[in-house]
């Protein structure tokens, strides 16, 4: 009865102490929750404007460049995947992972060779574990995602698609796909996965009405240069952008996972509570029983002497 005390006691005080540990990563991820999203929907607009902007002088320059015009045949797909550097956030990092395997087998059902470009240490963790290659990591950053850390992963995803190197055009992707976890909600984020390059164009695309006055664009320097200009820096707005996206995911999710383990913590120590009573009674009565005992086979014995 001592020792299944004991244990009991024992299990109590460690769930107490865990407990004590994910109330403050709760805690921890509510504060910066809030930050974090503000961050991801100031970002927006800019992404989205700089976005349109690209599209116009796509749309109404009537230039080729390589980084808007699809390819007949595309034969190779660069995928930039956006995991998390932590763990306990529940599905967070499994639910991404589970969509570029979905994405990857597409590509490649379309005959198309895959290159992977990892952001954070549970993407990296996950394709070494699997022996799956790819190109490039970039890891602790994910909690708090600067722009500097998005232009270089843009400016390599960049060359990547368009190398300035002619003798490596045999290792160019034709396509740039992201995959990250877009914020919806505290208790929404969804996986989502978008095609960055070539620039879907989205101006231009329905036909004018008959009145409609179309605009006419001057370039100075020439449409091309333009564009060479403004790709780079649409490249890393979106995935600055989506980087936002995917740090506000991760602190709901480990927000809310954190408050599921705080719950069961807390579950756990009532049951252990409640059988350690019960263990505890138990003893007692059996205590007093012993006694009782003891004391009728005593007077038993004095009975019998008399």
């Amino acid at each position: 009865m001592a020792v299944s005390l004991r244990e009991y006691r024992a299990k109590i005080k460690s769930t107490q102490s865990m407990k004590k540990i994910t109330r403050a990563m709760e805690l921890i991820a509510a504060s910066r929750i809030i930050k974090a999203q503000q961050q991801a929907a100031a970002a927006a607009p800019y992404a989205r404007e700089l976005t349109r902007a690209v599209s116009a002088v796509a749309t109404f320059s009537n230039v080729d460049h390589p980084l808007t015009t699809e390819k007949q045949n595309p034969t190779r797909a660069a995928v930039l995947v956006i995991t998390s550097d932590r763990g306990l956030a529940g599905a967070y990092s499994s639910n991404v992972l589970k969509e570029v395997d979905r994405l990857g087998e597409k590509l490649r059902a379309e005959g198309k060779e895959v290159s992977y470009f990892l952001s954070g240490r549970k993407a990296e963790t996950y394709f070494n574990f699997r022996q799956r290659e790819f190109v490039q990591a970039w890891t602790g950053h994910t909690d708090k995602p600067s722009f500097d850390v998005a232009r270089e992963i843009g400016s390599t995803l960049v060359e990547a698609f368009d190398p300035a190197d002619e003798s490596s055009e045999g290792l160019a992707a034709d396509e740039l796909h992201i995959v990250f976890t877009r914020f919806k909600s505290m208790l929404t984020q969804v996986p989502e996965v978008i095609r960055l390059l070539p620039l879907e164009v989205v101006e231009g695309t329905e036909a004018p009405e008959a009145d409609d006055l179309l605009p006419l664009y001057e370039f100075e320097p020439s449409a091309h240069e333009v564009l060479d200009a403004l790709l780079p820096k649409y490249v890393n707005s979106r995935i600055y952008f989506c980087l936002l996206q995917a740090a506000a995911s991760e602190l709901a999710a480990r927000q809310k996972a954190m408050k599921s383990a705080t719950d069961n913590a807390q579950d756990l120590i009532e049951k252990y509570t409640r059988i350690a009573n019960q263990a505890r009674q138990a003893g007692i009565t059996q205590e007093i029983s012993e006694i009782v005992g003891g004391v009728e086979a005593l007077s038993g014995a004095g009975a019998g002497n008399e």
